[in-house]
């Protein structure tokens, strides 16, 4: 089913490949061959003469003698030296280069910075499969050499990319009510006034597995349900969807106006800064009871870990 989101347009970076002249380069730790898959040679596995980057463990040489590896070196790339899978170096995003495996504060800030550019990360402090997934994303979005190492270059272009989402967030926020309903920004859009409204004609309807599937109108309606319910009433959606299905709606990315998140197992959305959940994180609940209902904090479902997608109604 599917959650709300954050969202804005793309930065565009020009990006300048390295060739690598050696046999064949494996992108960053996981990542497929240059000639089989998405994934590019990453600065994290390989050095710019082809050979195997010298590991800070027990690294083996080419000539299988154990290598010596220098603490703080810097590779033949000039890209900064990456610490070693698991360190804790806790500095600001930009001032080393991070790959799968390692951890700190600089990886959380990382985690956090996605989810606002619209790939919703958990933000653990741990450099996991997950934010190597979103990292090669959200570089191949900007036109950067997609692999999963966080260059210098590409931490500027995340950072200028959230920097502009921060600078134009909605006039104001949606207000949620006493009596649980929600009132839209007066300078919102009227399709987001008409998608708050429809959200708020189902805010007493308890959940049910599967509820506003067989139409629009039902006794009760599970999470997808809801997101599609309230974004038919502004015209956003002919039928319903389900959450899996939510995962390509509209366009990429979080919206200004409206934010949807979805995955194999769950959608909500979020209107103007509130979320509009079946999930409780962060509450109120109001009514009570179980079923669609206002939140006020919108990525509080982002901690459930769900490497939610994140989509938007396309001009919203």
């Amino acid at each position: 089913m599917v959650h709300p989101v954050l969202g804005r347009a793309a930065v565009t970076a020009a990006a300048a490949a390295t060739l690598f002249a050696s046999a064949p380069a494996l992108a960053a730790a996981g990542g497929t061959s240059l000639s089989g898959g998405p994934a590019a040679p990453s600065p994290c596995s390989t050095s710019v003469s082809g050979a195997p980057a010298a590991s800070s463990h027990s690294s083996t040489s080419v000539s299988g003698a154990p290598a010596a590896s220098s603490p703080g070196s810097t590779p033949a790339t000039g890209a900064p030296a990456a610490s070693s899978p698991g360190s804790t170096s806790s500095k600001h995003l930009g001032d080393r280069l991070l790959c799968p495996g390692m951890r700190g504060h600089d990886v959380r800030v990382l985690q956090r910075d996605l989810t606002i550019a619209g790939f919703a990360t958990q933000i653990s402090g741990i450099f996991g499969p997950v934010t190597k997934r979103h990292v090669i994303a959200f570089k191949r979005q900007q036109g950067l050499i997609a692999n999963g190492a966080v260059t210098t270059r590409a931490a500027k272009v995340l950072l200028a990319r959230v920097a502009s989402i921060e600078a134009d967030p909605p006039s104001t926020t949606t207000q949620i009510n006493s009596d649980g309903t929600a009132t839209a920004p007066a300078a919102a859009p009227a399709v987001v006034q008409e998608v708050v409204a429809a959200a708020n004609r189902i805010i007493a309807k308890p959940y049910v597995y599967g509820g506003g599937h067989g139409s629009f109108s039902d006794f009760g309606y599970d999470c997808s349900g809801s997101v599609s319910y309230a974004l038919h009433g502004g015209g956003l959606l002919s039928s319903p969807e389900d959450s899996v299905a939510l995962e390509s709606y509209g366009s990429a990315g979080a919206g200004h106006w409206i934010t949807v998140y979805a995955n194999a197992g769950h959608a909500f959305m979020v209107v103007a800064g509130r979320a509009f959940d079946t999930a409780d994180y962060g509450g109120p609940n109001i009514p009570g009871g179980s079923g669609p209902r206002w939140r006020s904090n919108p990525t509080g479902n982002l901690a459930d870990g769900g490497g939610y997608v994140v989509r938007h109604p396309t001009g919203l």
